[in-house]
């Protein structure tokens, strides 16, 4: 958009609870490509699951200190969730800092897939599939697995829908191989004639998994 537009797109990380917010100008964004800017609103702490701060480049969850407080209405566990022993607040998103305070998201904290004990962001996943030249979208989720737990699931949406095949679903595996760690690799790939997406253009992933567990086991 900078591109076609020029340096006049600012960007801002922010939600409705305005625990904290983020803010970067265009001229600052070609300095830190893809960040969503610097806390102006609170301070900005990334923390591990135990709620430990973590050094600048790691990733975790994103908190805030000192911004406005919040509570989910009728819902003190999900407020209780949003907060770790320190007081700071979070809004369940991944990310990480840079060294000189620029805040990077990753992904979703609800998204997250847990193989075997294993931590994994389906962003990382989608990032690299929606590159190949065949696919037009790709949604990653966590399937049920009897040995693991989980596992990564890719659904995907081909540019040609006649295309799908096991012997497209191992090229597309192949191509997640080449940049992607073994853990990482899509276990299973199928194959939707168009994934949900909300008006928004959202993608209803709670929709996607649901589709894959029983409805007796309650998903993450």
């Amino acid at each position: 958009m900078i591109d076609w537009w020029g340096p006049i797109i600012h960007e801002y990380y922010a939600g409705s609870e305005a625990n904290g917010m983020t803010f970067v100008r265009a001229d600052e964004w070609l300095c830190h490509p893809g960040t969503v800017g610097k806390a102006i609103l609170g301070k900005l702490h990334i923390c591990d699951e135990a709620g430990q701060v973590l050094p600048p480049g790691m990733e975790g969850l994103v908190y805030f200190e000192g911004g406005n407080s919040f509570t989910y209405h009728n819902d003190p566990e999900k407020t209780a969730e949003s907060r770790n022993a320190s007081g700071w607040s979070t809004l369940g998103d991944i990310g990480r800092v840079d060294g000189d305070g620029y805040l990077f998201l990753t992904d979703r904290k609800g998204f997250m897939i847990i193989s075997g004990g294993v931590n994994i962001y389906p962003q990382e996943i989608e990032n690299h599939l929606i590159t190949h030249p065949d696919i037009l979208d790709v949604a990653v989720i966590g399937g049920p697995d009897p040995d693991m737990g989980e596992k990564v699931v890719a659904v995907v949406e081909l540019s040609d829908p006649s295309q799908a095949s096991p012997a497209k679903a191992e090229e597309i595996r192949d191509f997640a191989r080449s940049a992607l760690s073994g853990v990482k690799i899509p276990r299973q790939i199928d194959f939707i004639e168009k994934l949900p997406r909300a008006a928004t253009g959202k993608i209803f992933k709670s929709e996607l998994r649901s589709s894959y567990w029983p409805a007796d086991r309650e998903t993450r």
